[in-house]
């Protein structure tokens, strides 16, 4: 089938029980130097937050620590304290320990975070769909190093079947009635 924005690939609402949050890569020595690294910064912050509210679990990663750097203050402060998965492979998939602790989570629905988009993320999506699993890229919490290279990702993986959205999008799906707690903690992080 071709995916397209006129023909999505699914019409499957996602629902908070069956969905886990990914939040890959964004490390003090990479991030300076990401498209727009502030806003995807601060977007994801956002996510984060929303998806605490609505007890969505979440797997945090690093790329190649040592080099890298750790995880960035404000995502590190957001996220709390889980501790994230270090790996050297691009694709989180092929690290042993991230594949465990996503099966003991028993989510099917996978929201992603991240960078960068044309690669970890990339290959982590494709990994993820090949294993049955459903991503769900937030692409303005997504970015590389050079525009073309996020635009070019985004739209590989919409043509193999990723579901694309924004946090706002995201989060209110989650949240599904207006007039409730989680309704209410949700549109003040929003604002």
């Amino acid at each position: 089938m071709d995916c397209n924005q006129e023909t999505p690939c699914s019409k499957m609402r996602i629902n908070k029980e069956q969905t886990a949050g990914l939040i890959i890569d964004i490390q003090e020595k990479l991030t300076p130097h990401i498209f727009k690294h502030e806003l995807i910064s601060s977007n994801t912050v956002l996510l984060i937050r929303g998806l605490r509210v609505l007890d969505i679990p979440l797997i945090l990663t690093q790329q190649y620590t040592r080099g890298l750097g750790e995880t960035i203050t404000s995502i590190s402060e957001a996220i709390g304290n889980i501790m994230p998965v270090e790996k050297i492979s691009f694709s989180c998939c092929d690290e042993p320990v991230f594949i465990e602790k996503l099966g003991q989570l028993g989510r099917k629905n996978i929201i992603i975070a991240g960078i960068e988009a044309h690669v970890c993320i990339l290959q982590t999506v494709l990994d993820l769909m090949d294993k049955d699993y459903l991503p769900v890229v937030v692409e303005d919490c997504i970015s590389s190093r050079k525009k073309r290279d996020i635009k070019t990702a985004v739209k590989r993986m919409r043509q193999e079947g990723a579901l694309i959205t924004t946090y706002e999008s995201i989060l209110f799906e989650l949240t599904r009635f207006a007039g409730t707690d989680v309704f209410k903690q949700i549109s003040r992080i929003i604002k």
